[in-house]
Order: C-alpha cells, then structure tokens, then sequence
C-alpha cells in the first residue's frame, strides 16, 4: 500500500533528468567541429514544431530523411553538421542517485515518465549499445506508465502528452509533480496544474521533489 505524499504521482522527463543531458554530448561535438557553442540547439529551436527534431520525435520522417532535413538545417545556419552524429549524441549515461529516488518514490507514490524520443538506436532510451539498452530497459519497468512521443505521435510541450499520462494513471495533474530539464516542457506542465520542477543538477532536483512530495529521496 503507498503511504501519504503531498502528491499521488511524480512524473519525470527521461533525458536530462534520469540520464545526463544530451546538451553534454552536443557540446563535445560543437567543440570537434568547430563550430558555435549552442549550435545544435539553435537549430532545434528554430521552427521547432515542423523541423527535423519535431518531426523525428513524432516518427513522421525516417532516420535518413531526418539526417537529410538536419544538415539542411545546419547548412541554412551556414555549419557543416553530421544528422547522425547529433543521434549519437542523444543516449546519455545514468545518473545513479536518480535511479535511487526512483526506487524510494516507487514504493509511496504512483510513478511515470514522458519523454520526447526517437526511433533512433536501441530501446526507448536511445541508447547507442545494446548493453545501455538493457540497463534503460530495467529503469523504464519501474514507471507505472511510459508515454513516449515516438510511439503516440504527439511530443512535448504539446498539452495532450502529459494529458495522456495522467489519464493512464488516473489522476489530476493537479495531484501530480513533474520534472524537466527543459523550461518550455515544465510551462504546459504546470499550466495543468502540475507542480513543475526545472532540473539543473540531479541534486536541486532532488531537494525540490522532496520538498514537494515530503520525505527523502536519498
């Protein structure tokens, strides 16, 4: 039986907040490139609802189209940019204390994950080896509901995302935390009436939830 929270369910983003962020990985290759600090990024947020990441993440283009469509992108920006390589970029390695708050959380409150992918490397997370795979496998059967954009067709922020989960758990957002390492996705979050956490660093992060659901995550 859960015990009483100050939530019934805690929603978490996957990449950035249960693995490193990508921004990480997209740093290292800006720098190999030579190219603007950011660059990726800027990309990404440029017609952000109909470029190639948009599109990639609600599975309407395929792997080499979103690879085509991408460098365009970056050539438009006038950088010489891999699609694939950015992809490679997109798996980031597990941040144990998170995992750790998975396991306390799981056993008082009702958990689940919302995460914007792709069908791009291994398994739900991405992951570039089959190994990584297993071990984002094992993770992902902790959430009670996964709600991944490759699979439903819709991303975020897009309001119905998060509107899915909590209809599949069957509960209010406004009983529901949420956490993101993106601003724009913790916006519609708590504009359903989410308490909405922007993760910086695994350890504010940590210090927020417990805050909200009262009681350590560590």
């Amino acid at each position: 039986m859960k015990s009483e929270s100050l939530v019934s369910a805690v929603l978490f983003d996957f990449g950035g907040v249960i693995t490193a962020s990508p921004f990480e990985a997209f740093a290292r290759y800006e720098a190999e490139m030579g190219v603007p600090t950011d660059s990726i990024r800027k990309i990404n947020s440029t017609n952000p609802n109909n470029n190639a990441w948009a599109k990639m993440e609600r599975s309407e283009v395929t792997l080499k189209e979103f690879c085509d469509l991408f460098e365009k992108e970056a050539q438009a920006f006038g950088l010489e940019l891999s699609g694939e390589r950015v992809l490679g970029c997109l798996s980031g390695d597990v941040r144990p204390q998170m995992v750790r708050a998975l396991e306390i959380l799981k056993e008082r409150v009702t958990i689940g994950c919302i995460t914007n992918n792709m069908k791009s490397g291994h398994g739900s997370g991405m992951s570039r080896t089959a190994d990584q795979a297993a071990i984002i496998a094992d993770i992902m059967t902790m959430f009670e509901v996964v709600v991944e954009s490759a699979k439903v067709g819709v991303r975020k922020p897009d309001p119905r995302i998060y509107e899915m989960a909590c209809n599949e758990l069957k509960v209010d957002p406004s009983d529901c935390a949420y956490l993101d390492d993106l601003g724009i996705n913790c916006k519609p979050a708590a504009a359903l009436g989410m308490t909405a956490i922007k993760v910086v660093s695994p350890e504010q992060a940590l210090e927020d939830l417990e805050n909200v659901v009262g009681f350590s995550l560590r």
